[in-house]
């Protein structure tokens, strides 16, 4: 699956700070600094300086920064490892990188019925495949690393006699 290219029509500055609630019909990049909500009909990407004290309402948002504020997105909510949350996402995809931080709660707008979904043979066996493909490469990275493993002896744990 391709990955739908943004264009970007509105850029807040590293050195911007806009007071006051925030509205665009289009793409906008956050790098500065937005006290109030934000209102974006199609993608906000908030970069690793930018920070919004507010909520924001949008099509899909992709936070690299900080928000104080609740989230409400339609498509896909993205946390990379240099954002901050500080409120509530509601949002039907979420992708929280390794060292996001994210205090608060999470609604993926899915109905809850008693019944689980069974998965079908063709869905496991991709399963099974991308596990062992992690895990392979896991090993790799282990292998490839300069760690000191003490090696066992035979007679590990046995006392010798002198």
């Amino acid at each position: 699956m391709k990955k739908k290219e943004v264009v970007i029509t509105t850029i807040i500055g590293r050195d911007a700070e806009c007071n006051g609630d925030f509205n665009s019909e289009s793409s906008v990049r956050v790098d500065g600094c937005i006290n109030g909500n934000v209102t974006v009909a199609d993608t906000l990407i908030i970069g690793a300086t930018g920070s919004i004290n507010g909520d924001i309402f949008a099509k899909s948002a992709v936070v690299g920064g900080e928000v104080n504020g609740n989230i409400s997105v339609s498509e896909r909510v993205e946390l990379t490892s240099t954002a901050r949350l500080m409120g509530d996402i509601v949002t039907t995809l979420i992708v929280i990188d390794e060292k996001a931080i994210f205090q608060g709660r999470c609604d993926m707008n899915q109905e809850i019925s008693g019944k689980r979904p069974k998965p079908n043979a063709k869905s496991i066996r991709a399963s099974r495949k991308n596990s062992r493909e992690a895990i392979s490469e896991a090993l790799k990275d282990v292998e490839s690393t300069d760690v000191d493993v003490p090696e066992i002896s035979e007679n590990s744990g046995a006392t010798q006699e002198m």
